[in-house]
């Protein structure tokens, strides 16, 4: 008999599912990196981020609504997603979620409108859409199961549509995408999205074996709200001295002639005070703000519903109170509250010490192939006693989830969308701790745009980049993201590249050598940068990164 509605319990398999069948595939997502380098994570990002989802899932899977687990999931990857592809990947399941957030179980025409949903939200998550990607992928096989949910009351008919059409959605990426078809592949994020699809379907086919585990990560234990807590500020510092939390049931007497909008919303609320948190569905706002008059902050949001859950508390008597359930509750100390806070991602000691000795309060481990979660942002931002959080993500793939960061903490934070460490480092030189945010955020943007950024790594696979045929092994040279030298020896690809970047006209090059690069190669590049250069001034750090021999920048 068709199977005409999912209640919680099978969309809670469904998603499972969907996780184990990309964990078994996690390898030929990665592999599928256009580019030939050894970071190719598009398969370890969605996997890590799906799975913190699904945790996510489990810990409600008393839930007897597919709403409720919808939202929870929705929590999960948002809090657990890694790199560009975890992010669009969250979005995909939150525009999902919203369009069920309500339902106790969905039939077919939801569960393709809520598919419709979940690319909407993903395509406004992201700044410039670039088609033949996974947002293609989802979006063509969205529409096709729009077009085709009202032929079937069966969601496995209707899912079974879907996949087809994101798999011949996939096939055309290199069409759309000319650095796909240049390197022979389809794109990795696309995949990854059809073996999540894949194993919903055979959960909602009944094919899947249940005493099968999710095999993934498991992402650390950590509730959304444990993300959002601050340390409380010296009294005499404290602006607004009331930590007001509370939540607005919304109802259609109250509400304003036309739809609740959850931006106008912190807008308007923001004129009440500062920290200022609010997380809404379709019935519910939850909302933290630091206010002086509370009383007001709470008439206002009376407009939009009844109040539930109000807690108010003195910052100025109970400073030196952390919550319940932070690790130094037993001891709490005050903190002093500084102006400013530094999050910088690198990889290898050597570069984090680098970071760290400009000023930076806390390096996150991480770059190519080890992407940081928004939780792990999330964390290191709260670790830090300071009015506003400065993020050098320093990687590209990083970029979107410090973005997805500012969705959930609640201090003030700017982040600077550096793509590399030499961009990083510039930024960082350009930071002064006694100017204004604004003054900082401009002066550290020019700063990282007048970096050129270099690398050397080495390819992983044969294939056709950007005009070079690629053999395994060779000796990559890339410019700001593009491969512009293939060598089969080390030292020379590093000479070219520096040519390549205009070494010559250059006031100082900056060397930072991975921790594949042995003593006498220092000494052998030192040599000839100094014979190829000899008006340039160079600096050198052992920076101890892995799988990058050099990083350079050239100034």
């Amino acid at each position: 008999m068709a199977q005409q509605q999912i209640n919680a319990t099978l969309f809670l398999r469904m998603m499972q599912a969907g996780a184990q069948n990309l964990h078994r595939h996690e390898a030929n997502v990665n592999a599928l990196n256009v580019f030939p380098v050894p970071d190719g994570d598009t398969g370890t990002n969605m996997n890590l981020t799906l799975s913190a989802g699904v945790k996510e899932m489990e810990k409600r899977s008393s839930a007897t609504t597919v709403g409720e687990l919808a939202m929870a999931f929705s929590k999960g990857l948002l809090m657990g997603a890694r790199g560009n592809s975890g992010v669009i990947l969250s979005q995909l399941f939150r525009g999902f979620a919203k369009a069920i957030a309500n339902k106790e179980s969905i039939h077919s025409i939801q569960l393709a409108d809520a598919f419709q949903r979940g690319v909407e939200t993903a395509y406004k998550a992201v700044m410039k859409p670039v088609e033949g990607t996974i947002l293609t992928v989802a979006r063509e096989a969205a529409e096709a199961g729009m077009r085709r949910s009202w032929y079937s009351e069966d969601p496995a008919v209707i899912m079974e549509l879907i996949l087809e059409a994101a798999r011949r959605s996939l096939e055309r990426t290199p069409e759309l995408l000319p650095v796909l078809k240049q390197a022979g592949v389809v794109d990795a994020g696309g995949q990854g999205l059809i073996y999540i699809y894949e194993g919903m379907l055979q959960a909602l086919q009944g094919k899947v074996e249940w005493n099968e585990p999710v095999q993934s990560v498991d992402p650390a234990d950590v509730l959304v709200e444990q993300a959002h807590q601050k340390t409380i500020q010296d009294p005499s510092e404290i602006e607004y001295g009331y930590c007001t939390e509370f939540m607005v049931q919304l109802t259609t007497d109250r509400r304003p002639t036309e739809p609740f909008s959850e931006e106008r919303f912190r807008q308007e609320m923001t004129k009440f005070g500062d920290s200022l948190l609010v997380v809404a569905d379709d019935e519910l706002v939850k909302v933290h703000i630091h206010t002086e008059y509370p009383g007001d902050a709470l008439n206002h949001a009376m407009k939009y519903g009844d109040l539930t859950r109000i807690k108010i508390d003195n910052m100025r008597e109970q400073y030196a109170s952390l919550p319940k359930h932070h690790p130094a509750q037993a001891n709490p100390q005050p903190v002093e509250q500084k102006k400013f806070g530094l999050v910088a991602v690198a990889a290898g000691e050597g570069v984090a010490d680098i970071f760290r000795s400009l000023g930076v309060d806390v390096v996150i481990e991480g770059g190519q192939t080890m992407n940081p979660s928004t939780e792990d942002l999330v964390n290191a931002i709260e670790e830090i006693a300071a009015e506003h959080i400065f993020i050098l993500p320093n990687n590209k793939n990083i970029i979107l989830t410090a973005e997805q960061v500012m969705e959930v903490v609640e201090k003030d934070v700017t982040m600077i969308p550096t793509r590399t460490i030499p961009q990083g480092l510039a930024a960082l030189l350009a930071f002064d701790a006694e100017s204004s945010i604004d003054e900082n955020k401009q002066q550290m943007l020019q700063r990282y745009r007048e970096v050129r950024s270099g690398e050397i790594t080495y390819a992983v696979r044969e294939s056709q980049v950007d005009g070079f045929h690629i053999q395994k092994g060779d000796f990559l040279g890339i410019e700001e993201g593009k491969i512009v030298v293939v060598q089969q020896d080390l030292l020379e690809t590093a000479t070219q590249l520096l040519r390549k970047m205009d070494a010559d006209e250059a006031d100082i090059i900056t060397v930072i050598y991975g921790k594949d690069v042995t003593d006498e190669i220092v000494e052998q590049l030192e040599n000839l940068i100094e014979n190829d250069f000899p008006d340039v001034d160079v600096e050198w750090h052992n920076g101890g990164q892995p799988l990058y021999y050099f990083l350079f920048s050239v100034e």
